[in-house]
């Protein structure tokens, strides 16, 4: 019998490791559609608007969550009791906004039987919620989830966001490493790895003429769904209703000459400023995913599949590399070179490490944010991760292309990126 068991085994194994071997792998494995993907039905954001100054600097993060929700269900048409779980991702809220996100869901007409979970991952927060409700889709746990973000730099963002540390953090030297401003370890990065300003200004510049040029075009316009909000005058002081609808730190004529002027933000003789780093904003955005074999019984149009996404550390000092390192394990795990993708939405936390990575990747620079980033129309911390889903599958779908990656570096040395494919 123990013989006769053991045949069996190595039998089975055999047939494991053809299989195995039988994988196709490639763009066309990514491409092919199965029942059990994990697919995007709907992918939408609020506009960004400046913190302090713009469109939604009066307004709660949950409420523009919620904003982003009821437009998640009115553009899908899906009944909200189909959804299972919603992860959000956030930074700055104390509590980690689980609380007000889960009323801001119940408000937005999810009923009570739809979970909901907050999570942060600092400027990944957004990406990781949907790489949450993916991996619990796949693993049979739900079968239709929303992977959000969120952040109101207006009222959240300042001092209070940063926890004290103990003395033992502060001992070790790697760990206090983690508290060092990501403006400093930048600015530091830059010139260990020789970015020059010259080279910063012109990948920032870049970034404003094609969001400005895009903007122009209504390129946004498919992604963005219109919020309304009260909105207090700064000059008069008086309240008024308004319809955000526009990114609205986007500004045009902005050259390497021009940002060549701007005085650096860190050091006398730094490189890095206001105008070659992420804007500081306001935002959020949803994403609609579930089981294919479900979609279709659903009735909803498929517009993209999640395939893979990584996540991995870097030193905290170092922290602006993380796309770098991330990117090419998301692209291993789906089987996949650089060159089969089509678009790379970097965020663009800083010119210097946004640029120093796609160099080091060696990806073409037209392929990178077409329609610019995060130093052209902003960063809301939680919310850029499902942002640049949203903004991905939207541009690859008016350009006919297939595959793309979103990617970011994240505070305290880490990076996660993640490969998607438009249908």
């Amino acid at each position: 019998m123990a013989f006769a068991a053991h045949q069996r085994l190595s039998q089975v194994t055999s047939h494991l490791k053809a299989s195995e071997a039988d994988i196709t792998r490639g763009k066309e494995s990514i491409l092919a559609k199965s029942p059990d993907d994990v697919v995007v039905t709907c992918a939408l954001r609020t506009a960004i608007t400046k913190g302090g100054k713009g469109g939604f600097k009066d307004t709660a993060a949950a409420d523009l969550l919620h904003g982003a929700f009821t437009s998640l269900l009115s553009r899908s048409k899906l009944d909200p009791a189909h959804v299972e779980d919603i992860a959000v991702g956030s930074v700055l809220p104390p509590g980690g906004g689980a609380t007000e996100f889960r009323a801001a869901a119940l408000a937005a007409g999810f009923p009570e039987s739809t979970a909901v979970k907050s999570l942060n991952r600092q400027c990944s927060s957004g990406l990781q919620a949907c790489v949450d409700v993916a991996n619990a889709i796949r693993s049979g746990m739900i079968d239709v989830g929303i992977g959000a973000g969120v952040e109101s730099m207006s009222l959240q963002y300042g001092p209070q966001a940063v926890t004290e540390f103990s003395e033992l953090l502060e001992s070790h030297s790697e760990a206090a490493n983690c508290r060092v401003p990501m403006g400093v370890l930048s600015e530091q990065m830059a010139q260990d790895r020789h970015i020059t300003r010259a080279a910063q200004d012109a990948f920032a510049a870049s970034s404003f003429a094609k969001a400005a040029a895009a903007q122009k075009q209504g390129l946004f316009d498919a992604e963005i769904a219109p919020l309304t909000v009260r909105w207090t005058d700064p000059k008069t002081d008086e309240e008024k209703e308004i319809t955000v609808s526009r990114d609205d730190g986007v500004r045009e004529g902005m050259t390497s000459e021009s940002l060549g002027k701007i005085r650096p933000a860190f050091r006398k003789d730094g490189t890095i400023h206001a105008g070659n780093a992420s804007q500081i904003s306001d935002g959020a955005a949803a994403v609609l995913l579930m089981r294919r074999s479900v979609a279709e019984r659903l009735g909803q149009t498929v517009i993209g599949k999640f395939v893979s996404a990584s996540v991995v550390g870097v030193a905290p000092l170092l922290m602006g590399i993380g796309p770098w390192k991330a990117i090419p394990v998301a692209l291993e795990k789906a089987g996949v070179g650089k060159e089969d993708v089509d678009i790379f939405e970097i965020n663009e936390a800083f010119a210097s490490q946004c640029l120093w990575c796609a160099n080091e990747l060696g990806l073409p620079m037209e392929k990178v944010n077409p329609k610019g980033g995060a130093i052209a129309f902003g960063h809301p911390l939680g919310c850029t991760g499902a942002r640049q889903v949203s903004t991905l599958l939207t541009e690859l779908k008016r350009t006919g292309k297939k595959v793309g990656v979103t990617s970011m570096c994240v505070g305290t040395g880490m990076g996660m990126a993640a490969v998607w494919v438009a249908e």
